[in-house]
């Protein structure tokens, strides 16, 4: 007889950012299992992600987001993972067009038109600004410097340079980032966790408009900003040196179903 356990997963992306996500209402799935996590990740040998996303009930909300970098290990808010998150709930019926969830870095609304989903992220009021980068958390923390050459940036070698170097074990996510035209910018970043450059990064996405308007390098409150996996954009209120109502809106796709034994 077949002792194998067959765990069902979906797979979704946004903006090339993907993500295997898993319906754990019933808590089936071995949180503690970094292992897993990380095999499940593997783009060798198991499905192949960025990330690994568990949908879980909550007594008051929605539902809870745990979410996973590809190592293996629970990590900090990832943007484009909220928005796939809302895109799943409403797949499986637990929403309709709009949602509140928590995740782990607080309570989070969302709402979903199509394929379209806008996530509010946490409010900002801190950005540390040098003649050379800013660094500031948007539910993750980021790194965030001007770049010239940034579609010949060597972003693995680089990113991983000021990660280990400035940041040390814990380490922060680096993006790197080069005007197009007013309120338009184009980024690169390399996520801690995947330890790697992604195609888009949500958080990333967040941190780098946030800190072209603080730098004065964009006017309006609403920013679009080119990633490598497609087009994103970040709208805000600003007032007093605190930014609030920030909203990342992009496409967040369902990709696949399938089985996996484990």
């Amino acid at each position: 007889m077949d002792s194998t356990k067959k765990l069902t997963f979906y797979k979704y992306q946004g903006t090339g950012n993907d993500f295997v996500l898993i319906d754990n209402r019933m808590g089936i799935f071995p949180k503690e299992n970094t292992q897993l996590v990380n095999s499940l990740c593997d783009r060798r040998f198991g499905i192949g992600a960025d990330g690994l996303i568990l949908l879980e009930d909550d007594d008051q909300l929605d539902f809870n987001m745990v979410y996973y970098n590809a190592d293996g290990n629970q990590s900090s808010m990832c943007g484009n993972g909220g928005r796939c998150i809302v895109a799943f709930a409403k797949k499986l019926d637990i929403i309709t067009d709009k949602a509140v969830f928590n995740a782990v870095d607080g309570v989070h609304h969302a709402s979903v038109q199509d394929n379209q989903v806008t996530l509010e992220m946490i409010d900002v009021d801190t950005i540390r600004q040098t003649d050379k980068f800013q660094y500031l958390n948007t539910g993750s923390p980021h790194h965030v410097q001007l770049v010239t050459d940034i579609e010949d940036l060597d972003v693995d070698k680089e990113g991983a340079k000021i990660r280990y170097g400035m940041y040390g074990e814990e380490g922060s996510n680096i993006n790197f980032v080069r005007k197009l035209e007013e309120d338009t910018f184009k980024v690169r970043t390399y996520e801690r966790g995947v330890e790697g450059e992604t195609l888009s990064c949500g958080t990333g996405v967040t941190a780098v408009a946030l800190a072209m308007h603080n730098a004065k390098l964009a006017n309006g409150s609403s920013i679009g900003i080119a990633t490598s996996g497609g087009e994103l954009n970040v709208s805000f209120d600003y007032t007093d040196g605190r930014y609030s109502k920030i909203q990342l809106t992009g496409p967040a796709i369902f990709v696949f179903k399938g089985e996996i034994a484990w």
